[in-house]
């Protein structure tokens, strides 16, 4: 047998490798028509991903990976500085209390839109959702791109409605900025401190708390996102993992222009003309194990594929321990 097998093989398992470990991508857009400053937060027993806060200029995107099993939220945080005496970074929304552009850490001071994840949860699932539970501050949609995104209760979700605008007036935040009257707008939790909104004390279960009259609003404006504790069976979606990557946009192209709370033109945009995914992870998995008969070549790196995928399953087993 020549070399050029031979690399072929070892290319093959360190792809496999590579991929076993970092099974999601996360690609961030910022579509508004100001800045962004992202923020990543991994929940406890999940790693730190490669950054956990960074800029996000009008039009830029950003991809970062993740590892199998992460959990975690994100978020985006608006009219942000950095103090030219202290160097303190602030944000006046979805501030993280780090005192600078990564988080490290820190979660999002309420008021704040989020998206969360969990990644290769129960049944082999990637879960997620887009969350008003702590307020809202920033337009926000999760669209998943693979071989299951649009199909069963794999869909986008999230908020391009400007709530801002809409907010009651005991909800609002306001700003001192003239340009950017009102930034961000609590949830009623936030606002008034009270169990029947916060789902705690003898509300504390789903029997018991239920829609108040300022979640409905968020659930009218936005209907796929979460707008109170136990708003979970319209606001929970899922995929299957290892299959799936995600866009998250913040805000979205041409926003003046469009419905903003169509969700199904919303996925078309970003999925394609059709509304279908091409599925070129199955594709290409497909075209690589194609086996001719008699080509023991072929043969031995289909051995060496499902030996590496071995490998790597034990290695991720080990890591979760």
């Amino acid at each position: 047998m020549g070399a050029r097998p031979v690399f072929l093989s070892l290319t093959i398992f360190t792809i496999i490798s590579i991929q076993c470990v970092y099974s999601t991508t996360f690609t961030f857009t910022n579509y508004c028509s100001y800045t962004v400053w992202p923020g990543l937060l991994a929940s406890a027993g999940s790693p730190p991903l490669e950054t956990t806060g960074f800029v996000l200029q009008k039009g830029e995107s950003k991809s970062i990976p993740a590892p199998a099993s992460w959990s975690g939220r994100f978020w985006g945080r608006t009219l942000c500085s950095q103090d030219s005496t202290t160097g303190q970074f602030t944000c006046v929304t979805g501030d993280c209390g780090s005192g600078q552009v990564e988080c490290a850490g820190g979660g999002a001071a309420p008021p704040a839109t989020l998206a969360e994840f969990t990644l290769n949860g129960s049944g082999g699932l990637d879960f997620y959702d887009v969350s008003l539970v702590d307020g809202y501050n920033i337009q926000m949609l999760v669209v998943p791109k693979g071989g299951s995104a649009g199909t069963g209760n794999c869909n986008t979700t999230g908020c391009l409605v400007d709530l801002n605008g809409m907010c009651p007036t005991e909800l609002k935040v306001l700003s001192s900025d003239s340009s950017t009257p009102n930034v961000a707008c609590k949830s009623a939790c936030e606002a008034f401190r009270e169990d029947q909104y916060c789902c705690s004390g003898a509300y504390a279960n789903p029997d018991t708390c239920h829609p108040s009259s300022y979640s409905e609003i968020f659930k009218h404006a936005c209907p796929r996102a979460y707008s109170y504790a136990y708003d979970d069976g319209t606001s929970t979606f899922t995929c299957a993992s290892s299959q799936s990557d995600y866009l998250i946009t913040f805000c979205q192209p041409s926003a003046n222009s469009q419905k903003s709370s169509n969700y199904p033109e919303a996925a078309m945009y970003f999925m394609g003309n059709d509304g279908n995914n091409q599925d070129e992870y199955d594709t290409s998995i497909a075209s690589s194990t194609r086996l001719q008969h008699g080509d023991g070549r072929i043969l031995l790196l289909v051995i060496i594929m499902a030996v590496a995928i071995s490998f790597c399953t034990s290695n991720l087993v080990l890591l979760s321990l």
